[in-house]
């Protein structure tokens, strides 16, 4: 069996439709599937119209959290649920072409045990997005030792790599580098970014800033090596500024030097500051994984 885990926040205009349209495709390729909907605690009708589907389209099941827990927990309550043997994850919205999970599946069937959906552009974009995204997948590329500027969470995965990835437990688990830093078997189908047929993007700036920073404090440690070179940057100019200062008190040039104290006090301190913020940050998200709180907590299924 093929699971397709498609999680949906505050979906409904599109529910009805990306059901069905997977739904025929994977049916007209004599696929044995099942869709799974994960509702991530929407504000709208996005269960109501989960649960109709579910009773209109026998493939189709319903997970629904009880607040929401976002796309990361939606995921991997998804491939918690699926019976599959290999199950893909698709965005709801319809903006990963769902004809490409035919291609995916056979692959998979020829051996592949992940296939990553790649893309050939980020569709349309702001220029203040891109300039973040280039540096959001730069950071993400060094700390998994490949390149993710492509990445998606469009991928399929065969039973044996969803194991591995439902036997870490970590609380803050970044599925798109997961996915792709357990290794096994993998291959690439590229895909263009579609529009979106209905409704709004749920991710505001905001949004993605708070994304992007817990993604990349769950999976790598560069924040604090960017403290550790601050320090040193901050060192030499420090130490430089102590030469000069000891060069013009041996002339018997040496000036009152109020102000330069000033300024190298307000650097220092912000530095100071700055370092003890990302230091913060970390001990919260070991304060977090320390509690052992639940991923998500599905609160209603289909029958």
């Amino acid at each position: 069996m093929f699971s397709v885990i498609i999680p949906a926040y505050n979906e409904e205009e599109i529910i009805p439709k990306t059901a069905k349209v997977i739904d025929e495709i994977l049916s007209s390729e004599s696929i044995d599937h099942e869709l799974i909907f994960v509702n991530d605690g929407s504000k709208d009708s996005t269960w109501e119209k989960i649960s109709e589907q579910s009773k209109l389209i026998p493939s189709v099941k319903g997970i629904g959290f009880s607040r929401n827990f976002g796309k990361e927990s939606a995921i991997f309550a998804g491939i918690a649920e699926a019976k599959g043997d290999c199950c893909a994850v698709i965005d709801c919205d319809l903006q990963h072409p769902p004809e490409k999970l035919v291609e995916m599946y056979r692959l998979w069937e020829q051996g592949y045990e992940i296939v990553e959906g790649v893309k050939k552009s980020r569709g349309r974009e702001s220029s203040f997005h891109k300039l973040a995204a280039k540096s959001f997948y730069g950071i993400m590329s060094s700390a998994v030792g490949f390149d993710m500027s492509r990445a998606s969470d469009f991928k399929l995965l065969d039973r044996k790599a969803i194991n591995v990835l439902l036997n870490m437990n970590e609380k803050n688990a970044f599925f798109r580098a997961l996915s792709s830093w357990i290794g096994f078997k993998s291959t690439e189908v590229e895909y263009e970014v579609r529009e979106r047929e209905a409704g709004t993007s749920k991710w505001s700036t905001r949004a993605l800033f708070k994304y992007a920073l817990t993604n990349i404090t769950s999976f790598t440690s560069a924040p604090m090596q960017v403290v550790t070179i601050l320090g040193l940057i901050v060192f030499v100019v420090g130490l430089g500024a102590s030469i000069e200062a000891l060069v013009q008190f041996f002339r018997h040039n040496a000036q009152d030097g109020f102000t330069t104290v000033i300024i190298l006090q307000c650097f220092t301190g912000s530095f100071i500051m700055f370092a003890l913020g990302i230091i913060g940050f970390y001990i919260s998200k070991i304060y977090e994984e320390v509690k052992g709180r639940p991923k998500y907590i599905i609160d209603k299924t289909t029958e």
